[in-house]
């Protein structure tokens, strides 16, 4: 009798698991506790590479290929596939659905392909984060999500100014469908902060500006818009969305007088374009310039005042802000009463084992509950627990492509995993 009730369970729970599955889920977290990237060029970095990164905060997958180069024929398409970041394996299609096809190009580039595809063998690397941006500027008719033209510029550009081109013109022509998303990208010489969205469900196009980050300039961004003002004139710092001004005046989100700022055009109003994140990396590689969550919005890019080392960039993706005057921890003392040998009680202040900066929310919640109306506020640090992968690319124009781009990657939580080195030429 036993063995059959034992036996029922585990169908029963076989059926709960192969449906869940069935229903994929296609986000855990968030949006706006996802990915942060932080990218640095050639001039700012200890040894002269242009570097990007990344924390995949969230359900991606956390498997990986490299995709080979490849000759195609004349007549030969691309199939783009719903939600294949979230699948188990390569050969995965649980929930997995073609969305449609464009041309594909003669030749393609060998490219790492991650859950958001980030390196190919030109030495061409994009880090990834979920900016948001208005849910009115969605369009669920478009082709493309952000991975998707991620995999398509790594297969079909060899520099940075090409990919953001060709993914803002794809966009435009086929329709964006995905979230307001940033890409930081970068190849040997130069580095990109590229920013996109829908353009309302009326509209197949896209809203997207990419401007070039200094040579000796460090930035991050961290789930929220912040490209501010635009200038159109300056052709070899700026790329845009056609017809990008009388867009964003048509739906009204620009008056036609004040400043272009580009993430007050695609950001939800009332809130700020930046969060902790951005603020405490910009302000630990520029401390001189006194900058505080009090202001309006925050310069994109810094001066670092000392160049950033590999070293450097782990140890900010591996932060919790420990020992700082954001450290979650450093007030969370739990009172809890004890008895003396003679039996008088007495209250005893202590830190709980629970207090520490990768805290689930359940743990947070629960010490909160016993502090009563002394709450701390909870902090998103840049790195946490829900991480899937992360990332750190050199693209170096000194070595030959094949060892010049190396991902110095990473499973799970930044703060607690090694990262082993992948270069641009492995096959």
């Amino acid at each position: 009798m036993k063995k059959k009730v034992y036996t029922a369970f585990i169908c029963l729970c076989c059926a709960v698991v192969s449906l869940f599955a069935q229903e994929r889920v296609v986000e855990l977290t968030n949006p706006n506790e996802s990915c942060t990237s932080i990218a640095a060029g050639k001039l700012a970095t200890t040894d002269g590479s242009v570097m990007t990164s990344q924390t995949c905060d969230g359900t991606s997958r956390t498997w990986m290929e490299v995709v080979p180069a490849q000759n195609w024929s004349d007549t030969a398409k691309l199939d783009l596939y719903w939600d294949l970041r979230h699948t188990e394996s390569k050969n995965d299609r649980l929930g997995v659905k073609l969305k449609g096809s464009i041309p594909q190009v003669p030749y393609t580039f060998a490219y790492l392909n991650t859950g958001y595809p980030c390196m190919n063998e030109k030495q061409l690397a994009m880090g990834e984060t979920t900016i948001v941006g208005r849910k009115e500027l969605r369009n669920p008719k478009g082709l493309f999500h952000i991975e998707d033209l991620q995999g398509i510029a790594l297969q079909r550009c060899s520099t940075a100014r090409e990919a953001v081109l060709l993914m803002g013109r794809l966009a435009e022509q086929y329709g964006y469908r995905d979230g307001g998303e940033c890409l930081t990208v970068a190849d040997k010489r130069e580095l990109w902060f590229f920013e996109i969205t829908g353009a309302g469900s009326e509209d197949m196009g896209a809203l997207w500006v990419a401007r070039r980050i200094p040579d000796d300039h460090v930035t991050v961004s961290a789930n929220t818009p912040r490209i501010s003002d635009v200038d159109f004139g300056d052709k070899d710092n700026y790329m845009y969305s056609e017809g990008l001004k009388e867009k964003a005046r048509k739906l009204g989100y620009w008056d036609g007088k004040e400043p272009f700022k580009f993430w007050k055009v695609i950001h939800e109003t009332g809130k700020k374009p930046f969060t902790i994140r951005d603020f405490f990396v910009l302000k630990t590689l520029a401390p001189s310039l006194n900058l505080t969550m009090d202001m309006e919005e925050l310069p994109l890019s810094v001066k670092p005042e000392q160049n950033v080392s590999l070293a450097d960039m782990n140890r900010l993706l591996r932060e919790t802000y420990e020992g700082t005057e954001w450290d979650m921890t450093k007030d969370m003392m739990v009172t809890k009463k004890i008895k003396d040998k003679d039996g008088t009680e007495r209250d005893t202040i202590y830190k709980s084992p629970l207090a520490q900066n990768w805290m689930t929310n359940d743990m947070f919640e629960f010490l909160n509950a016993q502090r009563g109306e002394k709450k701390i506020e909870k902090q998103r640090t840049i790195s946490v627990v829900w991480c899937a992968y992360s990332f750190v690319i050199q693209c170096r124009d000194w070595l030959p492509d094949e060892v010049g781009g190396v991902c110095w990657w990473s499973e799970d939580n930044p703060g607690e995993s090694p990262r082993v080195p992948l270069f641009a030429g492995m096959t």
